[in-house]
């Protein structure tokens, strides 16, 4: 079917970017597959970070199908865009049916974006993994593509006000080689390498950046173990555990 409502919102997004002056940074690109099924997995750390997970798949001339929570489907302006784009809406009440849409898909040969820890880190570090990626991967026969965004956070995050000005924030992507989803190994043991290789991608897309907080009252987007105010994986723990 033409992609009657994805490549016109892919322009869009790209007109956005340069009013916005993003300077994106994306290497990597190479290792998300021309053809064929593959389970795309990132961190998350914005509420934009699925615009830039797609973004780093259009060099291979591929459209990414993001699994999201099913109230974003609901939204007058966001839903139809959602289903238009065929994303996969995850209702978390009955979430055997987004799984089931997401092998599908797979299996016809598309890419399905996941974000494991389920929910935007406001620590911005590695939240644990879910087994749900993993255990798609084997049941599809297809491979993991690891990826880590970073600085997106600083256009749009939880508990922060937007910032869609002419800011010139830099985007700093990383796409790693694919991960063999072996169906002879346990989904938590693939679901561990899989983390390691995106923390592994995601510090060096820290290292990378090239911007520090300009002052003290600019840390709030820098983890703690790095100089920054955002809280510690303890401090958000202990506040959703309330």
């Amino acid at each position: 079917m033409a992609e009657l409502v994805y490549r016109p919102v892919i322009g869009f997004a790209r007109t956005l970017f340069k009013v916005w002056d993003l300077k994106i940074d994306c290497q990597g690109s190479e290792n998300i597959p021309r053809s064929g099924g593959a389970v795309l997995v990132s961190n998350h750390i914005s509420y934009l970070d699925f615009v830039f997970n797609g973004l780093a798949a259009l060099p291979q001339k591929r459209l990414v199908r993001f699994m999201a929570k099913e109230s974003v489907f609901r939204h007058r302006v966001s839903g139809p865009l959602m289903r238009g784009m065929k994303h996969i809406p995850v209702d978390r009440t009955q979430g055997e049916a987004a799984y089931e849409h997401a092998l599908r898909s797979l299996r016809s040969g598309e890419i399905v974006g996941v974000f494991p820890e389920a929910t935007i880190s406001p620590s911005f570090t590695l939240k644990s993994f879910k087994s749900g990626a993993a255990r798609m991967a084997q049941e599809a026969g297809v491979p993991l593509i690891p990826m880590a965004v970073w600085g997106t956070q600083r256009l749009w995050t939880k508990g922060h006000p937007r910032n869609f000005k002419r800011s010139h924030t830099p985007i700093t992507i990383r796409v790693g080689e694919a991960i063999e989803a072996s169906k002879d190994k346990y989904a938590g043991a693939i679901t561990r390498q899989l983390r390691e290789r995106v923390q592994e991608l995601l510090e060096a897309a820290q290292r990378a950046y090239p911007v520090r907080p300009k002052s003290q009252n600019d840390t709030w987007w820098m983890p703690a173990h790095l100089g920054g105010t955002a809280p510690t994986p303890e401090q958000v723990r202990e506040a959703e555990a309330r």
